[in-house]
C-alpha cells in the first residue's frame, strides 16, 4: 500500500471520529411548578460564583467566629479539598498523554541468530540515547479522556463547595439550636423559682391550717418535675456543644461555649427568588459535571474501535563494542510510525461502550434527581417560613393570654378564692406556651439557614 493511500485512509477515519452521544431531553429535569418563580434551564453551573459570607446576615459575632473556625478546621472540608487536589493532579496526568514523551535510556544485549539480525556468531550491542514517542489523537480518545478528567475535577470542586456550605449551615443550625436551648433553660429556671415560691407559700398556709397537705404534695411535685426538665435541658446542651466542637474540628473536651443572651437577628429572604439561583448550588453543579464527564467517557470507549497511531523515534549511539559506543562514528537514529487496531478482543470494546453508556444513563438520572431535590428543598423551606411566621403570631397571642391567666390565678389564690390546683394549671400552661414560643422562634432560624443552604449559600 502506498504511503499516500495510507494517509487518505487515516484522513477518512478521522472524519468519522467519535462524537459524544446526545442526552435525550426527556431525561433532563422538567421545568419547576408554575408557583415557583422562573423556569429551569440547563444553565452553566456557577458553583464558583461568590456567595459572600451569608452567615453575617444573622448579625451575631460569635456565630461569625465559629463559622470561620469551621472553615479552617473541619475534617469533611479537608477531605473534600484533598479529593479536589487528587482530581486536579489526574487532569495533569491525563493531559500529559497528549504531549510528546521524551526519555533517556541505555541498554546492553547479546544475541545470536535471527534475534541478532543474522546467523553469525553471537555479538553484543550497546546503545545510549534519547527515546521519543507521540500518540496522534486522530479519533479523540485522548482529548475525550482529558475532558472527562477536567469535568471530574470541576465536579470535585462543586463537592468541596457543597461540603463547605453543609458545614457552615451545620455550624449555624447547631449554634442557633444551642442558643434557643439556653433561652429555654433560662425560662425553665425562672419558672422553677416561681414554683418554689408557690411551694413555700403553700407550706406556710398548710402550717396555718388554711390548706390540706395534698396541696403541698402537688406543689412539691411540680418543683421536682421542673428540676428534672432543667437537668434534661442541660444534658441536651452538652450534646449540642460536643456536636458543635466536632463541626469546628476541635476536641469536645476542650471546647466550651458560654451562656449568652440570644440576640441573633433573623434575616428576611425576599420573595420571588429566581430558579436560576440554583445553578450555583454546588451539589447540583457537581451532578451536572459528573453527567458531562460520563458523556465524555462514552467518547473514549467509542474511540477504542479506531486505530491507534503513534510516532516513535530514537537518537543516540549504538555499537557492538562498548569502547566505541560514544564515538561520532557510532551515532544512530531511528524514526517510525505504528498503527495498531485490535480485531478480536472477545467483546471487550463493545462491553466498554455498554458500561460507559450505562454510567451516563445513571449520571443523567442522578442529575435530574438532584435538581428535583433542590427545588423541593427550596419549596419546603419557603412554605415553612411562611407558616412559621403565622404560627409565631398566633403563639404570641397564646403566651399573652396564658401570662394573664397566671397573673389572675395567682392573685385569686393568695386571696383564697381559688384552689392551688387552678394556680398550678395556669403556671403549667404559661410555661408550655412560652416554651412553644421559643420552639417556633428556633424553627424560624433553622428554616432560614436551611433555605440559605437550599439556595446554594445566599439569595442575591
Amino acid at each position: 500500500m502506498k504511503k499516500r493511500d495510507l494517509s487518505l485512509i487515516l484522513v477518512l477515519l478521522a472524519g468519522c471520529a467519535t462524537s459524544l452521544p446526545e442526552i435525550a431531553p426527556e431525561k433532563l429535569p422538567e421545568p419547576p411548578p408554575a408557583e415557583f418563580k422562573g423556569r429551569f434551564t440547563l444553565a452553566t453551573p456557577a458553583e464558583a460564583q461568590p456567595r459572600g459570607e451569608w452567615w453575617k446576615a444573622f448579625n451575631d459575632p460569635i456565630l461569625d467566629e465559629l463559622v470561620e473556625r469551621a472553615n479552617q478546621g473541619n475534617s469533611s472540608v479537608r477531605v473534600a479539598a484533598a479529593r479536589l487536589a487528587q482530581a486536579r493532579a489526574l487532569v495533569r496526568s491525563t493531559n500529559a498523554d497528549r504531549s510528546p514523551q521524551v526519555g533517556l535510556g541505555a541498554g546492553a544485549r547479546r544475541a545470536q541468530g535471527i534475534v541478532g539480525g543474522d546467523a553469525g556468531p553471537a555479538r553484543n550491542l550497546f546503545t545510549v540515547g534519547a527515546d521519543f514517542s507521540y500518540e496522534v489523537d486522530l479519533f479523540g480518545r485522548l482529548s475525550h479522556a482529558t475532558q472527562a478528567a477536567k469535568l471530574d475535577a470541576q465536579a470535585q470542586e462543586g463537592l468541596l463547595q457543597s461540603a463547605r456550605l453543609l458545614v457552615q449551615a451545620g455550624v449555624a443550625q447547631t449554634y442557633l439550636a444551642l442558643r434557643a436551648l439556653d433561652a429555654e433553660r433560662a425560662l425553665v429556671q425562672s419558672t422553677l423559682v416561681t414554683y418554689r415560691e408557690t411551694l413555700s407559700l403553700t407550706e406556710r398556709r398548710w402550717r396555718a391550717g388554711d390548706v390540706a397537705e395534698l396541696d403541698v404534695a402537688r406543689a412539691s411535685t411540680e418543683v421536682s418535675a421542673t428540676e428534672s426538665e432543667y437537668l434534661a435541658l442541660d444534658r441536651r446542651r452538652a450534646e449540642l456543644e460536643s456536636a458543635l466542637a466536632v463541626l469546628l474540628g476541635e476536641t469536645p473536651t476542650k471546647f466550651a461555649l458560654q451562656d449568652a443572651e440570644w440576640r441573633t437577628a433573623l434575616p428576611t429572604i425576599p420573595a420571588g427568588v429566581p430558579s436560576t439561583v440554583l445553578t450555583r448550588r454546588p451539589d447540583v453543579s457537581a451532578a451536572q459535571y459528573t453527567m458531562l464527564a460520563a458523556q465524555s467517557r462514552v467518547g473514549v470507549a467509542k474511540a477504542a474501535w479506531f486505530p491507534n497511531v503513534a510516532l516513535t523515534g530514537f537518537g543516540g549511539y549504538a555499537s557492538t563494542d562498548i569502547d566505541d559506543l560514544l564515538q561520532w562514528t557510532s551515532r544512530a537514529w531511528l524514526i517510525g510510525a505504528l498503527v495498531s487496531l485490535p480485531l478480536i478482543d472477545g467483546g471487550r470494546r463493545k462491553a466498554g461502550i455498554e458500561s460507559t453508556s450505562a454510567q451516563l444513563d445513571g449520571a443523567v438520572a442522578q442529575y435530574r434527581e438532584q435538581v428535583l431535590v433542590a427545588f423541593k428543598d427550596v419549596e419546603d423551606q419557603l412554605a415553612a417560613l411562611r407558616l412559621l411566621s403565622e404560627q409565631a403570631e398566633a403563639q404570641a397571642r397564646a403566651v399573652s393570654s396564658a401570662s394573664r391567666t397566671t397573673s389572675l390565678s395567682g392573685a385569686r389564690y393568695r386571696a383564697g378564692y381559688v384552689s392551688q390546683l387552678e394556680l398550678l394549671d395556669a403556671q403549667r400552661s404559661e410555661l408550655r406556651n412560652r416554651r412553644q414560643e421559643l420552639q417556633v422562634r428556633s424553627d424560624r432560624f433553622q428554616s432560614t439557614v436551611a433555605l440559605v443552604r437550599a439556595l446554594g449559600g445566599g439569595w442575591e
